[in-house]
C-alpha cells in the first residue's frame, strides 16, 4: 500500500469512526463518512465493500482480543488448585478486571463504538459472549468443587446469567459514562467485592 493509500484509508478511518461514534452504526451514512474524508464513493469503495466492513475494520481486532484475554484469564483460574480458587478468587478477579480495563483504555474509541454504537451488528453481542463464557466458568467451578468433596450451592441457571450480564454491564459503564481511567482502581474493586461477596455467599465457600 503505498503512502497516499495509507493516508487515505486513515482518513476514511478517523472520519467513519466520529460519524459511528456520534450516530451509532445503523444512523450513521457512508455518504458523510465519504464526503468528510474527501474521497469518491469509488475511491471509499475500493477500501470498503459495505459499512458493515468499514465497522467491523474499525473494531474487529479489538473485541476479539479482549474476548482472547478474559478466556485466558478464566483458563489460568481453571488451571489453580480447588483451594486456591476458593481463597484468592477475588483478588485474581481484581487481577484480571485490571488487565482487562488496561487494555480497554488503550483501545477507548473502539470499544466506546463496540459498546455504545454497534446496534445492528455482530458487535452489540460482546456482554453475552463474555457472559457465556463467565457461566461456563461458574459451572466448572461448582463442578470441580463438588468433586473434591465440596458442596456448592445450587444457583438457577437463569440467575447466573442476571448476575454475570449484570455485573458486565457495571463493569462496562466504566466506558459508557467515561469513567477517567485514573478512577478505575477504586471502581473495580468495589464493583468485584460486591459480586464475589454474594456469589460466595450463594454458593457456600
Amino acid at each position: 500500500m503505498s503512502e497516499y493509500e495509507q493516508t487515505t484509508l486513515e482518513k476514511i478511518l478517523a472520519v467513519a469512526c466520529q460519524e459511528f461514534l456520534q450516530k451509532g452504526f445503523q444512523g450513521a451514512s457512508l455518504r458523510s463518512i465519504v464526503k468528510g474524508a474527501g474521497v469518491t464513493t469509488g475511491a471509499f469503495y475500493g477500501y470498503f465493500k459495505s459499512k458493515e466492513e468499514l465497522f467491523d475494520a474499525l473494531v474487529r481486532e479489538q473485541y476479539a482480543h479482549i474476548l482472547a484475554m478474559y478466556q485466558s484469564i478464566l483458563d489460568d483460574f481453571r488451571a489453580l488448585p480447588v483451594e486456591e480458587q476458593c481463597a484468592n478468587m477475588t483478588e485474581y478477579t481484581m487481577a484480571g478486571m485490571t488487565e482487562m480495563t488496561d487494555y480497554v483504555y488503550d483501545h477507548l474509541a473502539a470499544f466506546r463504538l463496540i459498546l455504545c454504537c454497534s446496534e445492528g451488528t455482530r458487535y452489540e453481542q460482546l456482554i453475552d459472549d463474555m457472559t457465556q463464557m463467565d457461566r461456563d466458568a461458574t459451572r466448572d467451578f461448582s463442578e470441580t468443587m463438588t468433586a473434591y468433596g465440596m458442596k456448592p450451592g445450587i444457583v438457577h441457571p437463569q440467575l447466573a446469567h442476571m448476575l454475570t450480564s449484570g455485573m458486565f454491564y457495571a463493569y462496562f459503564e466504566m466506558v459508557v459514562h467515561e469513567i477517567p481511567k485514573e478512577n478505575t482502581g477504586a471502581y473495580i474493586e468495589q464493583l468485584v467485592s460486591f459480586y464475589e461477596a454474594g456469589w460466595k455467599k450463594i454458593m457456600g465457600f
